[in-house]
């Protein structure tokens, strides 16, 4: 499902690989990103660049990705759609992720705390 790519730094970009995020792939998406942080991913980048929709499963599940990350590593989301990033604004999550305009943005910031 998820599309990963591992940057310098160890940063991996996660691409969630589907148009809405909602209840039917949520766990999906949640358990493939899991499955890379128990592989030793520790610096994460979420992509929702071509992810137009998301409710509150898909936003339920990035949070348990951070819970799952914890003090590890760090998490970080970019590409947020106006739709998406408004469903972050109504659900509060845009004052518990940090969000950057793009990927570019996103590797540059996670860089530098490498």
């Amino acid at each position: 499902m998820i599309h990963s790519t591992v940057h310098e730094n160890e940063i991996t970009v996660i691409r969630p690989g589907v148009e809405r995020l909602t209840a039917v792939n949520a766990k999906a998406f949640k358990d493939d990103v899991a499955g890379l942080i128990d592989a030793g991913a520790g610096m994460l980048v979420i992509d929702f660049s071509q992810t137009s929709f998301l409710d509150s499963s898909g936003l339920g599940a990035l949070a348990g990705i951070l819970k799952k990350i914890g003090h590890r590593g760090e998490l970080v989301v970019c590409g947020l759609n106006p739709d998406v990033s408004q469903m972050f604004k109504i659900c509060r999550m845009d004052r518990v992720f940090t969000i950057y305009q793009d990927e570019a943005a996103a590797l540059q910031a996670l860089s530098e705390k490498a």
